[in-house]
């Protein structure tokens, strides 16, 4: 498979960066880690490895996070790949068998693995055994295979395309939500001190406010403004660095950022505001429609300024106001 898996040993697991090291460190999602701290101390105590997880929600927001935390949890190996990279039944089965009792394999994008391999996980995962093919025509033959008793950490930013016998083979399903400011300001405080990094609370509220609901974009950002900051020889960071160093980021005070903000231009302007297809939306854009629908579509609907109808993308009232244009009534009635 090349380079397509990652390991990661039990003390290498606390080693990654930014990253929490333990459900305790772990801020926001509330309902999901006190079921995955029930999870773990039930495993723990029945000395047993952890039941699947499922872990849905746009990028960003401490699906890969959450599987380190869990490894580290349960003193653990992960074994880290994604769902493109596992092309062939071959890889997976070299994967499976590679496993020692209680590893955690994490599969990112698992929504995107082939279904020749997906089916592969069925048995795997609730018998923990494997029946792989050996030749072709009439010489072939099936050979069972044992696997150790592991657990699979699955994460999707679309649930919808996962099979539903995949889906139910995982004990617990579970969705993360973006964050609000609060929490992100929390995040952002205690990325600051692992950085070294002196920020004021007003700067530290104002990369929040900015990063679109997602711990990743408030760590990217809050990294380019301590080099904003370091570039004009400031020792803290002030609400004036801040504003200064997001604006040349072209990420406005709503979090928007340059492809936000073409999206719901060219909706206004050239389309009456939709309906129109993701597809003719990308193509107007110049970005791929996977882009849109998991990166940008995500926070504009839950920041109410797109709505997702079966004739395509439409904007919303405060679509029409962020762009200080009447809220148009006679919409095209076909999808583009």
């Amino acid at each position: 498979m090349g380079n397509s898996l990652t390991v990661y040993s039990e003390s290498e697991v606390n080693d990654t960066g930014l990253r929490p090291k333990q459900l305790s460190d772990f801020t926001g999602q509330a309902r999901t880690v006190e079921k995955l701290r029930i999870m773990t101390g039930a495993a723990r105590h029945r000395h047993e490895p952890l039941s699947h997880i499922l872990l849905s929600g746009p990028p960003g927001l401490g699906k890969t996070t959450l599987a380190m935390i869990l490894a580290g949890e349960m003193h653990s190996n992960v074994h880290v790949t994604s769902g493109p990279v596992i092309e062939k039944a071959g890889d997976l089965a070299g994967l499976l068998t590679s496993l020692e009792y209680g590893d955690i394999l994490f599969i990112d994008e698992i929504h995107r693995l082939a279904k020749t391999v997906e089916e592969y996980l069925y048995s795997a995962m609730e018998d923990f055994r494997i029946d792989v093919m050996i030749d072709q025509g009439p010489n072939a033959r099936s050979i069972r295979l044992d696997v150790a008793k592991f657990t699979l950490i699955g994460a999707t930013t679309r649930t919808g395309l996962l099979s539903a016998p995949l889906r139910s083979r995982f004990t617990l399903q579970s969705r993360l939500d973006y964050y609000d400011v609060n929490e992100l300001s929390k995040i952002i405080r205690r990325s600051a001190k692992l950085l070294g990094i002196a920020i004021e609370a007003e700067a530290t509220e104002e990369i929040a406010r900015r990063s679109r609901g997602t711990p990743r974009v408030a760590n990217n950002l809050l990294r380019f403004v301590r080099d904003f900051a370091h570039q004009s020889k400031k020792e803290t960071i002030t609400l004036q660095e801040a504003r200064a160093a997001l604006e040349l980021l072209d990420i406005d005070p709503h979090g928007l950022d340059e492809l936000d903000k073409r999206i719901l231009n060219i909706m206004g302007h050239h389309y009456a505001g939709g309906p129109v297809g993701v597809h003719t939306l990308a193509v107007a854009v110049s970005e791929e429609p996977q882009t849109l629908e998991e990166v940008h579509e995500p926070f504009l609907i839950q920041e109410g300024y797109l709505q997702r109808t079966l004739r395509g993308r439409i904007l919303t009232a405060k679509g029409w106001s962020f762009l200080g244009l009447p809220h148009e009534v006679d919409l095209f009635t076909s999808e583009r």
